[in-house]
């Protein structure tokens, strides 16, 4: 008995016939006859996938022709798609932009293994359950029209990176301001060395190793001791505060918060250095 199944593709059909071709390949190297017809019509290709063999062969076929499809959504189609999404709903971006939206939605979508695992699961079933009753699938209204789950997802991580753009970009802006303060600014100290302490509290030292504690620190200190500024936050006024020539991080255990050294390193650049053992270090 022959099983016949038509698939029609708009885009990727090279690719798409290449991974047609090996499943086929491996039905045809366990001694079945297997066929694959390229038709282009329109916009369209088609490739008519057939093989013949018993009945109990239709499901196995079924589910293999399924599992290349639910590959190609999840890789090819996917990348299109948030391209579209991104072109079409944010095209007061410049292109560059764009560009940096669709790669920030990409490692969303790449950090987490389990949820990818996972809408290829849900995408292979909704294959299966149409290829059960039909012998006809074009990939494109089929994506449009019974995957608008997926397709909703791949929206609310195009939002998603949108905002953290912008939040990067504020970011950075930010950066550059803090930047500017410090370059105006006479310094106040030749080298201030930073500690954190067991307690989470920075401390600062100077060049011999005397606590940072004058005047004009106490000042500002006593100035924002009672807002909800957090200790890290408190960390970077200072050191903006004194502008010291340079700046030494003291690295301890290891423990210090990876994103208070990239702050400081992008603020202050040149004047950082990061030790990794010393007597201030130990004192961690």
């Amino acid at each position: 008995m022959s099983h016949c199944l038509s698939i029609g593709a708009a885009h990727h059909q090279e690719f798409l016939k290449d991974s047609l071709g090996k499943e086929l390949r491996a039905l045809k190297n366990q001694g079945l006859d297997v066929r694959m017809e390229e038709s282009p019509v329109g916009s369209l290709t088609f490739l008519a996938c057939s093989v013949s063999g018993s009945e109990q062969l239709e499901p196995v076929f079924k589910r293999q022709i399924a599992s290349v499809i639910a590959d190609l959504i999840t890789s090819k189609w996917k990348d299109k798609l948030l391209k579209d999404i991104i072109r079409n709903n944010y095209y007061y971006f410049d292109e560059e932009e764009k560009v940096t939206i669709y790669d920030y939605a990409q490692k969303k979508l790449n950090h987490n293994e389990k949820s990818r695992e996972k809408n290829r699961l849900w995408i292979l079933r909704r294959l299966t359950e149409y290829l059960n009753f039909n012998c006809n699938l074009v990939i494109d209204g089929f994506v449009r029209f019974r995957l608008k789950e997926y397709v909703n997802d791949l929206y609310d991580v195009a939002d998603q990176a949108v905002d953290d753009f912008l939040s990067e970009r504020e970011y950075q802006e930010f950066i550059q301001l803090l930047r500017y303060f410090v370059n105006i600014q006479d310094p106040r100290a030749e080298l201030v060395n930073v500690v954190l302490r067991p307690s989470g509290v920075f401390q600062l030292y100077d060049e011999i190793g005397r606590v940072i504690n004058s005047d004009y620190l106490k000042d500002f200190m006593v100035e924002l001791a009672e807002s909800e500024i957090n200790y890290e936050d408190l960390l970077i006024s200072a050191l903006i505060t004194i502008a010291p020539r340079k700046i030494t991080v003291h690295m301890g255990d290891g423990n210090f918060p990876a994103s208070t050294l990239d702050t400081i390193c992008q603020v202050f650049a040149e004047r950082v250095t990061k030790c990794q053992g010393c007597s201030l270090c130990r004192q961690q």
